[in-house]
This record gives C-alpha cells, sequence and structure tokens, in this order.
C-alpha cells in the first residue's frame, strides 16, 4: 500500500506534543516491556499494520517469548500473562474500544487493584498516545514492514 503523505516529517510541529509523551512514558515506573505489550494489543485492535510490524519486532527484541506475541490477542485465554500484565491488558482494550461509551467499573477496579494511581495514569497515557499513532499511521497509510528494533525508542537518561 502506497503512503498517503509522510505525516511525521510534513507534520513535525503537531507530532511533537507526541514524542513528549513518549519521552514522559519512557521515564515513568512502567516497564518497556509492559508499555511494549499494551501498545501490540492496541494496535492488533485497530489494525494498524505499520505498529504491528515496529512492536512485534521491538517486542522480540527485548526478549518476548514468540508465544506471548502471537497469543496476545487471546490473552484472557491462557496464563501466560501476569495478573498486573492482564489488568493493563483489559484497561488498554476498554479504553481503546469504549463500549457502551465507558469504561466498566470491573475493568477500573482491577486496574486499581494492580497499579497505583500514579501508574495507572501511566498506563491511560500510554494507550492514549498509541492509538493516536495507529490512528495517524492508517489514515495515511505508513508503510509496514521495513521498521528496524529501536528505530522510534525513547531512552531513558
Amino acid at each position: 500500500m502506497k503512503a498517503r503523505m509522510k505525516y511525521y516529517e510534513q507534520a513535525a510541529q503537531a507530532v511533537q506534543p507526541l514524542y513528549q509523551m513518549g519521552n514522559y512514558l519512557a521515564h515513568s515506573t512502567l516497564s518497556a516491556q509492559l508499555r511494549e505489550l499494551i501498545e501490540f494489543r492496541v494496535s492488533q485492535i485497530n489494525g494498524c499494520a505499520y505498529c504491528l510490524d515496529m512492536h512485534s519486532k521491538d517486542l522480540r527484541a527485548s526478549g518476548e517469548t514468540e508465544q506471548r506475541i502471537y497469543m496476545l490477542s487471546a490473552w484472557r485465554e491462557t496464563e501466560l500473562y501476569s495478573p498486573k500484565e492482564r489488568a493493563a491488558l483489559a484497561w488498554a482494550e476498554a479504553l481503546t474500544t469504549l463500549r457502551d461509551q465507558e469504561v466498566p467499573e470491573a475493568v477500573f477496579q482491577e486496574a486499581s487493584a494492580q497499579f497505583s494511581e500514579q501508574e495507572l495514569i501511566d498506563v491511560t497515557t500510554a494507550v492514549l498516545l498509541i492509538n493516536c499513532h495507529n490512528r495517524i499511521n492508517i489514515a495515511f497509510r505508513s508503510p509496514a514492514g521495513n521498521y528496524v528494533p529501536g528505530q522510534h525508542r525513547q531512552k531513558k537518561d
């Protein structure tokens, strides 16, 4: 599929706040692995080929197992994910899909049991950020398949 435009190059000023959010998350208490799992799962829901390519490669490069990557869309039906990961994935799915325009109370309660308030803010920020990137990449048809692991990674100082 041919890209409609090089949005990230042509709209550098518009995406600067997204990069700042990414930098914030890189310095948050959330592990890079958990953020990548969230980003990959949200990208599956949204069908963002560019982000699926990127996050699957970054997950592999960080040592994530093939089995956990392949099973992520069915995380509820396996014991491969920790309670904290499961709460984050449920929260990410609820925020991404917003069924009936709400996040179910049970999902909030489980997330609150696994994360401090600050961590839940950070998980929420990670979900918001990947949804933004998904929508930009889908809208402008960012080509998938050529991502190099770590290419866009924010570094902790």
